[in-house]
């Protein structure tokens, strides 16, 4: 039996150079030079924080970041950004994170698109993925097709083909 895993990540090398890559545009760029603007990187618990004078400056860095992400193979659904707070210092601060992995209704939801093409295969929710199997590969493969015509929420990787 064929087979496949789908799942949801986020490269973490690929994102911190998104993110260094996002800290050198903001130096060089004019209407940021001399701004107090930050972008940081919390790996461990995923997530980015941004800091900027006001709203403008603050939705240009986060567009400086997802071009960057985007860039670096990091699709922009995973990236999403909360409603700016207020500082101390009068700056605004903005708290982002990125998705990480498959949660059960979405996966229920993938679950019942794949069922739905009617194709011999099957798929169950396993943690944080969903493992497709089938006997042909075509069949697998239109799956995948399918799946990436579909407007989810989430980015999806397939990986770990087996035949």
């Amino acid at each position: 039996m064929a087979s496949f895993d789908i799942v949801s990540r986020v490269d973490m090398q690929e994102m911190d150079n998104a993110v260094n890559n996002a800290r050198k545009e903001i130096q060089t760029r004019y209407d940021l030079r001399q701004s107090h603007s930050e972008i940081i990187l919390d790996r461990k618990e995923r997530k980015i924080r941004i800091l900027a004078e006001d709203r403008m400056k603050l939705k240009a860095i986060q567009d400086i970041l997802i071009s960057h992400a985007v860039r670096r193979k990091i699709d922009a659904k995973a990236l999403f950004f909360g409603e700016p707070e207020g500082t101390a210092k009068g700056h605004l601060r903005c708290e982002g994170a990125f998705q990480q992995g498959i949660d059960g209704e979405m996966g229920r939801r993938i679950v019942r698109i794949i069922k739905d093409t009617r194709l011999k295969v099957q798929a169950a929710v396993q943690d944080d993925q969903v493992r497709v199997t089938g006997k042909k590969i075509d069949d697998l493969q239109d799956v995948i097709t399918r799946l990436k015509e579909e407007d989810l929420a989430i980015p999806l990787q397939f990986v770990n083909m087996k035949s």
